[in-house]
């Protein structure tokens, strides 16, 4: 079966059944996908980690499905059931759909119409009227079955028993429902209604209040937004198709000619369809569909998280982070370069000229005696009103003031990791902190925070959260190993994520780090307790040491690479140190020399650039930016300005900007070009700075327009 799996695969993907198989095998024995990804491309052929995933993701589909299959094969053959025929089409259904079809007049099931009926004796006449035999009359059969005890009292009791039955046959019949399935995947249709009443509770989904919308054509945040509603009991939602097309469908099906017995299978046809059968494919249909709009939504979640986790990062400098505030006041704390807290204080600002000036004076101070290199300001409540009086107390003018997302901050503060961190301190404060970690490392940061906290979503508490958390765990891993771990100076957080770790290793690694003292090798990692030789071939590429004896320890040079790099050397007469310092040397090695079972060209060729830039961070180099001074609320906008400004979340229908006025406005895919979109994330970036034009204003409901195209109003 395995073999079936791969063959599939390689088809769906377009791949060698060789690189699926050789996947599947490294994924079985424990290799992680940044692992396979970077360090088996020899083995399957320099797939990425997008092709890698898909594998992985199709092969628990496949797997799934065949214990599926299995599990009802066992339960025909204890119900006695499974005859060679059935055994045959359940072996060969292709999806989870087809298998259930097969299934479903097997399943146990509760007592329904037809049970009742079957229990009153009546299948045989069901039988009889279902072969629809001219000569029969149902009316004359039907009266041979009445019986009071039974509760059949006349001719019609026992025909309507009759047509329950076939009804049932007509619902779990397996082409049939194929058919059907097909009409309402192809012309069904949403409608959505407001529940009377409900118009003002619910006027967010006021767009739904009376919708109609193609199942076909229907985009996932609709689809989304209107179970939502549904859900918070404002829309009532339905989908149906065309009643005449799906009648005309199944009685083509199961009526034949016009006889007596067909006019009774033809009722059975009209009951079975809008009793059972429609109702089944509602069901299935928003099932489908909600399945779609969960991927779609799930992939945009995904891409803008990567997108955030790999902003760039500020680096090791000394930073005076400010969690902004009216009324509690400004939480101020300075960090080191290391992100290590050095003192915290609170200022207050535009409560009286006293206040304002010790704040002054305390910044100030603060500023001088830490030596601090960046500002960073959260970008909550109070922000912009905190920027201009840090801006108006007479700072150095090379001191950078940047502001800073502050979103899933306060998730942080309030958190485990947030209390083991910094037990002694309240919530406000661990959120300033955070905030200034955040504009040094953001990756390092946001690893400590749940995904669906850090507001790059779309309708992520309403998508499976399952599937949900498994996309987004990816992200991150596939991220933090990406970039590198620094292992003496990682959290455990940032550690877990780490190509064949997890939290146990994780934090094994770090209180050996704390018993022992700051690693000085690779080779030590084998010390840890619980740290296999796998764990160790799966990680030590992605931990690195910044001042190792090993200049190699530094970069994402795997250590079974080492003697290459060592043989290299020799064989240039020069030393590790000289072949990374000296392009040169690099230039005259004959990477074919090297060639083995094991080691070919494409890991020959990620040494070389790792030997020419050791540890290079792949994110992008960090740019100051500032929003307009002139705006700073939203009764400041006004249509026609350009303003300058940040992408904060890209969804399906367009991208939210923040330009600093404490709410995002919105692109409209529409406006993200002048020439047509079809993703916004093919125009913008999550992180990216940009120029916007203000195209509409709405106080009232707090909503802002936006435009990046050069002729906003057409």
């Amino acid at each position: 079966m395995e073999s079936q799996y791969i063959v599939k695969i390689a088809q769906e993907l377009d791949l060698h059944p060789r690189q699926v198989g050789a996947t599947v095998t490294l994924l079985d024995e424990g290799s992680t996908i940044p692992f396979i990804a970077r360090y088996r491309k020899e083995v399957t052929e320099s797939l990425d980690e997008v092709k890698i995933t898909s594998i992985r993701n199709r092969l628990n589909q496949l797997r799934e499905l065949d214990q599926r299959r299995v599990a009802i094969l066992e339960s025909l053959e204890k119900l006695g059931k499974l005859t060679p025929e059935l055994k045959e089409k359940i072996e060969q259904a292709p999806t989870l759909t087809v298998l259930e079809d097969l299934y479903l007049p097997y399943r146990p099931k509760k007592r329904t119409r037809a049970t009742i009926a079957k229990e009153k004796g009546l299948e045989p006449l069901a039988e009889r009227i279902w072969v629809q035999d001219p000569s029969v009359d149902p009316q004359q059969e039907a009266a041979v079955f009445i019986n009071p005890e039974k509760k059949v009292e006349s001719s019609e009791d026992a025909l309507a028993g009759a047509r329950d039955i076939m009804a049932e046959w007509v619902n779990e019949h397996q082409p049939a429902r194929e058919k059907i399935r097909e009409l309402f995947a192809t012309k069904g249709v949403f409608t959505s209604k407001v529940i009377t009443g409900r118009e003002q509770e619910g006027i967010k989904f006021k767009d739904y209040f009376n919708w109609q919308e193609s199942v076909a054509k229907a985009p996932s945040h609709r689809v989304l937004a209107m179970r939502r509603g549904e859900k918070e009991e404002v829309l009532l939602l339905r989908v149906t198709a065309p009643e005449e097309e799906a009648l005309g469908i199944l009685e083509f099906l199961f009526v034949k000619g016009s006889t007596p017995s067909s006019f009774q299978v033809k009722m059975a046809v009209a009951d079975s369809y809008k009793r059972l059968l429609s109702l089944s494919m509602e069901t299935e249909i928003r099932m489908m569909t909600k399945e779609k709009a969960d991927t779609e939504a799930i992939k945009v979640f995904a891409e803008n998280l990567r997108q955030l986790l790999m902003a760039p990062p500020l680096g090791q400098k000394k930073i005076l982070a400010i969690d902004p505030g009216f009324r509690t006041g400004c939480k101020v704390v300075a960090l080191d370069g290391q992100g290590q807290l050095l003192v915290h204080d609170t200022i207050y600002l535009g409560q009286s000229d006293q206040l304002a000036q010790e704040a002054a004076n305390k910044i100030k101070t603060m500023v001088q005696q830490f030596s601090t290199e960046f500002i960073a300001i959260g970008n909550g409540t109070a922000s912009r009103e905190t920027e201009t009086f840090i801006r108006s107390i007479g700072l150095p003018k090379e001191l950078p003031i940047m502001m800073v997302s502050e979103s899933g901050a306060s998730v942080y503060s309030a958190s485990e990791v947030a209390r083991e961190e910094f037990p002694e301190l309240d919530v406000t404060l661990r959120g300033a902190i955070s905030i200034g970690r955040r504009l040094m490392d953001p990756l390092a940061e946001l690893v400590k925070i749940d995904p669906k906290s850090i507001g790059v979503g779309q309708y992520q508490h309403d998508v499976d959260q399952t599937r949900l958390k498994e996309s987004l765990d990816d992200v991150v891993v596939s991220c933090v190993n990406q970039v590198g771990v620094e292992v003496n100076t990682a959290s455990k957080e940032l550690l877990m994520y780490v190509s064949g770790l997890g939290p146990a290793l994780a934090k094994s690694i770090v209180q050996y780090r704390h018993a022992q003292g700051p690693f000085h090798s690779r080779m030590q990692f084998l010390d840890i307790p619980r740290l296999s030789k796998k764990a160790f071939e799966q990680a030590a590429g992605f931990l690195r040491i910044r001042d190792a004896k090993n200049l190699l320890d530094a970069s994402s040079v795997h250590p079974e690479s080492y003697p290459i790099v060592l043989a290299m050397a020799a064989d240039s007469g020069c030393s590790v140190k000289d072949l990374m310092a000296e392009e040169s040397l690099r230039k005259k090695i004959v990477l074919a020399r090297y060639v083995k079972d094991a080691v070919g060209l494409p890991t020959l060729n990620d040494i070389m650039n790792e030997l020419a830039k050791p540890g290079r961070d792949p994110r992008r180099q960090f740019e100051i930016f500032k929003f307009a001074d002139t705006v700073q609320k939203i009764e400041d906008l006004k249509p026609g300005m350009r303003l300058p400004g940040v992408v904060t979340n890209i969804t399906a229908f367009g991208a939210f900007v923040d330009i600093g006025v404490h709410l995002d406005g919105l692109i409209h895919i529409s406006q993200l070009s002048d020439h047509f979109v079809r993703n916004p994330n093919d125009v913008v970036k999550v992180h990216q700075r940009l120029t916007v034009t203000v195209l509409e204003v709405d106080v009232q409901r707090k909503r802002i327009a936006l435009s990046l195209r050069k002729n906003p109003q057409k």
